[in-house]
């Protein structure tokens, strides 16, 4: 494991203390400019994250989800939600996770998803495979849309698009359809339990460290066009099989963009 992966997982593990103490407790919901929920819990935990990295690491940039961009141009950027599903945090169900990523020169290089409430952590290297509670997962080897096993991401603006009917011709192909979301839907692809993951209205820091996983867990992760992952990114078609993954992206052919 590298210094970068063990600074990450201990930054995870650091933010994770702040988590646990206010979930299910009481604290303040505030909306920003997007409408998009905020807590102290996502503050402070993405204090604790950005000054174990930048202790570690003080050449490098940051891209927080709440304080915003440092050095974007360094060498290196630190790509950090501290909770990636502030809704269901709000809540009150486990659908959520710290999401850490790093960046050198525009490639994704590291990713750490840790989902304290579910006990599920998750990370890879580029070349170094991809592990589950340090166990190594590999995505599964369907390759045919109809064993296939589909899990659908914001459906709500899915749904929203002209092409809806496309989407439902995959829905009515797939071998099972669920709707599981967040971090959830990734780790179980990573793992081979499921073998498509499509989704919305999301934002780079909510998939940068997941695309890695994915990646190194042998599966495929593009936008829903098939273009690479880039700071604009706001789609997701993942995929456990090359062949799988095309069947899927020629079947949307960039309807759902």
């Amino acid at each position: 494991m590298s210094p970068f992966a063990r600074a990450a997982i201990l930054a995870a593990k650091a933010a994770e203390a702040v988590i646990e103490h206010y979930y299910h407790g009481k604290f303040e919901v505030r909306l920003k400019a997007d409408q998009s929920p905020v807590t102290v819990a996502d503050v402070e935990a993405e204090q604790i994250i950005k000054g174990l990295i930048t202790e570690a690491f003080p050449e490098h940039g940051f891209y927080g989800e709440e304080t915003g961009r440092i050095r974007p141009d360094a060498e290196y950027v630190w790509l950090i939600d501290p909770i990636d599903g502030t809704k269901s945090f709000v809540r009150g169900y486990p659908f959520f996770s710290t999401q850490i990523a790093l960046m050198n020169q525009g490639r994704l290089i590291l990713g750490v998803s840790n989902a304290p409430i579910a006990g599920e952590l998750a990370y890879a290297e580029r070349g170094s495979g991809a592990f589950l509670n340090e166990q190594p997962v590999r995505v599964s080897n369907i390759a045919s849309i109809e064993q296939a096993a589909l899990s659908l991401g914001n459906i709500k603006t899915l749904a929203a698009a002209p092409q809806w009917s496309r989407l439902a011709d995959i829905v009515q192909k797939v071998n099972r359809t669920r709707g599981y979301g967040d971090f959830l839907h990734y780790h179980m692809l990573a793992a081979g339990k499921l073998d498509i993951v499509l989704e919305s209205d999301v934002n780079i820091l909510d998939i940068a460290a997941l695309s890695v996983i994915i990646d190194e867990a042998g599966g495929r992760f593009t936008d829903l066009a098939g273009r690479p992952l880039g700071l604009a990114t706001t789609t997701v078609l993942a995929a456990s099989t090359p062949a799988l993954h095309e069947e899927v992206r020629m079947m949307l052919e960039a309807e759902i963009v």
